[in-house]
């Protein structure tokens, strides 16, 4: 009997590392559900993956600031008889003004993107790899989310909640055959310093901090098939994280482990 190859859903997939990560399971085998804002960027990066790899790959523009996006996603996907087996949470953004002089409307735009859309998508396909006995799903967290605060900006908590939620998953999931891993990168070549009006900036910091997206992507899908809840890809990034966060992060998730009071619930 031919068993149809696993399907990725990868959110944010149009450019960056959303794209890398397409490319690089698409390379692999996987058949594909690339979901964007910009539908015209899907439509040619699936086009390029079907003639160079020979695989399935479907396109779903939508936009996950929007509350029903998940859902229809999901919907779309089993119309389309795709069963999701990976989940790769890429897409995000980061706020540009002071939080007060924010108007709510965009905050909440960010937290609905980056927290609630992505924990709603790790809900939705959860079941069916349970069942399946068998799911990888990629947090994008970020390095920043070792780092102290910073003033006016919810980027760094919301990391951090990723981080932290991704390696909570992780301890329930494992036993399933689902691993989870939270992928903190630093700064990478991508166009996210374009979108949010910080590129002057970006190109003044010194090269060593930078990482190419299919380095970010190859050591992040390594991290997960291994089971390692918690990848911060690049030697540069691994010292810096070592040196922001004070308990060791392995220790941390052991700690975690350990002490969670549902455990044997």
């Amino acid at each position: 009997m031919t068993t149809s190859p696993r399907t990725g859903l990868i959110t944010g997939a149009s450019a960056g590392i959303g794209a890398a990560f397409a490319h690089h399971l698409a390379a692999n085998g996987y058949q594909l559900l690339l979901v964007a804002r910009r539908g015209d960027r899907l439509r040619e990066l699936a086009a390029r993956l079907t003639e160079r790899h020979d695989v399935r790959c479907e396109v779903f523009a939508a936009d996950l600031t929007d509350p029903a996006a998940p859902t229809a996603i999901l919907d779309h996907a089993d119309q389309q008889g795709l069963p999701i087996d990976i989940l790769i949470n890429n897409a995000g953004l980061s706020g540009k003004t002071a939080f007060a002089d924010t108007p709510w409307k965009d905050l909440a735009r960010e937290i609905q993107l980056m927290v609630t859309a992505q924990t709603e998508l790790a809900h939705l396909v959860v079941p069916g790899m349970k069942e399946r006995r068998w799911g990888r799903i990629i947090n994008l967290s970020s390095i920043a989310a070792f780092a102290p605060p910073a003033a006016s900006l919810l980027y760094t908590g919301i990391k951090s909640y990723v981080l932290n939620t991704s390696q909570a998953l992780d301890m329930e999931l494992k036993p399933h055959g689902i691993h989870v891993t939270a992928l903190c990168p630093g700064f990478t070549y991508t166009e996210f310093h374009d979108v949010m009006g910080t590129r002057d900036k970006a190109d003044h910091l010194p090269r060593i901090l930078w990482q190419q997206a299919d380095a970010v992507v190859t050591e992040g899908w390594a991290a997960v098939m291994k089971g390692r809840p918690v990848c911060v890809p690049g030697t540069v990034n691994k010292i810096s994280a070592a040196a922001m966060k004070p308990l060791p992060i392995r220790l941390g998730y052991l700690l975690g482990k350990t002490l969670n009071p549902f455990k044997n619930s």
